[in-house]
């Protein structure tokens, strides 16, 4: 079962044996009645979704956040297929979780926890290791009550005559304050380096490119193709968390540009992990350039890219131009294929955006998409009166206009 605390785990090379349970509240739009994400994450997380159960509520149960009727036919359904555990897609209260794992008798996990293992899991870098422990460490706070069988007090040490101590569950918050204290001036430390050299490229002039997208949508795919690079790259979601930034040499404009590949992110991202990857998300906030990356052939893509736009909101990202890049067009039918290469698009009202058609694995719109990007780059530089033009070594312009052809004008 994942948890954010060790609960369960494989059982030899077998999975875990999970059942995912969704519940409508209130005719959420963001409910997902086919629970196809929340397996795509529990098979990240290396578990196996055995079973499904939805139900619907005008509110959450304060107790089993399920009514009881619903959480006996759970308790059933785990006896039945000889489930390891049980998953929600929805934020579990500790109180609710306590009483799930008590009424069915196996480990409860909620959507916040999946990801945080998964993110645990693929976290590489110091700062992205250090990033989800914070993350794990803040939700871990919020479950201590009760979650221990070890709260009686303590007996007093040397000294105290016998006396009550602490008690264990007032150590565990100690202990983790402490810790979560700890990281977060590491953290700091971190971000500081970050900003050293993020002020580095700013002196260089180098126009800063940073890819954003739903998890899952291609970013590395397209990443590695652009660059050349060897970012990991796999159908899962979250394959990667670490941030790449890679020199991008645009032929198209005779301009090397910088070029980041950040997190993906996902519908219901646990605000805590906003928090905790806040300096890493800092590459989309201060980029020049977003290069949105969006999956075309998904049935959700008008939400995905909906989420991924109310996260750059929360990280003040929302102000940076897009070029909107939908990927995975080698996946669409013949009827489904765009007209054009490139156009444009109202994205809000007043504010249209250009995008893109490519396909990362094959290599289609990969021209249109340089082109592109190169003109970007040039317009944003013949606006800035103050950002001098950089040069390379043999004193040539890192970013010239393209030959024969004026600056594209700006729309």
């Amino acid at each position: 079962m994942s948890s954010a605390e060790p609960t369960a785990g494989r059982r030899g090379d077998e999975p875990t044996r999970a059942v995912l349970v969704g519940v409508d509240v209130g005719g959420s739009a963001h409910f997902d009645p086919t629970l196809d994400e929340l397996a795509l994450l529990a098979e990240s997380a290396g578990d196996m979704a055995v079973a499904r159960v939805t139900a619907r509520r005008r509110a959450p149960d304060p107790a089993l956040f399920v009514g009881s009727g619903k959480a006996d036919e759970i308790k059933a359904l785990v006896a039945a297929t000889a489930a390891h555990g049980v998953i929600f897609d929805q934020a579990l209260s500790p109180a609710q979780q306590r009483n799930l794992e008590r009424h069915i008798g196996v480990p409860v996990a909620d959507r916040t926890a999946l990801i945080l293992d998964i993110f645990a899991d693929r976290a590489q870098s110091h700062e992205g290791k250090l990033q989800v422990e914070l993350a794990r460490l803040q939700y871990m706070a919020t479950r201590l009550v009760g979650r221990w069988s070890h709260l009686e007090r303590q007996r007093g040490g040397i000294g105290t005559r016998g006396g009550p101590g602490e008690a264990q569950i007032e150590l565990d918050r100690r202990m983790i304050g402490d810790r979560i204290k700890s990281v977060k001036e590491r953290l700091e430390k971190v971000k500081r380096q970050r900003g050293t050299q993020r002020k580095a490229r700013e002196r260089r002039g180098t126009f800063r490119i940073s890819l954003v997208g739903y998890t899952n949508a291609g970013k590395s795919t397209l990443f590695n193709t652009l660059t050349k690079a060897k970012a990991y790259a796999a159908d899962q979601l979250f394959a990667t968390l670490d941030t790449t930034t890679r020199s991008l040499w645009l032929g198209e404009a005779q301009a090397s540009v910088s070029l980041s590949d950040t997190v993906g992110f996902i519908r219901d991202l646990p605000h805590k992990l906003v928090e905790a990857f806040r300096a890493t998300l800092q590459e989309a906030a201060e980029a020049d350039l977003l290069l949105h990356v969006i999956d075309a052939a998904s049935p959700l893509l008008a939400e995905q890219q909906a989420e991924v736009e109310r996260v750059l909101e929360e990280i003040s990202a929302d102000g940076v131009p897009q070029l909107l890049v939908y990927n995975k067009c080698d996946l669409l039918e013949d009827s489904q294929q765009s007209r054009e290469v490139a156009d444009w698009i109202e994205a809000h009202p007043g504010v249209r955006r250009r995008r893109v058609f490519v396909s990362a694995r094959t290599g289609q719109g990969l021209e249109a998409l340089r082109q592109a990007i190169a003109e970007i780059a040039l317009e944003h530089l013949n606006a800035s009166a103050r950002t001098p033009i950089p040069t390379l070594p043999d004193g040539s312009p890192v970013i010239a206009p393209l030959a024969g052809s004026a600056p594209a004008a700006a729309h």
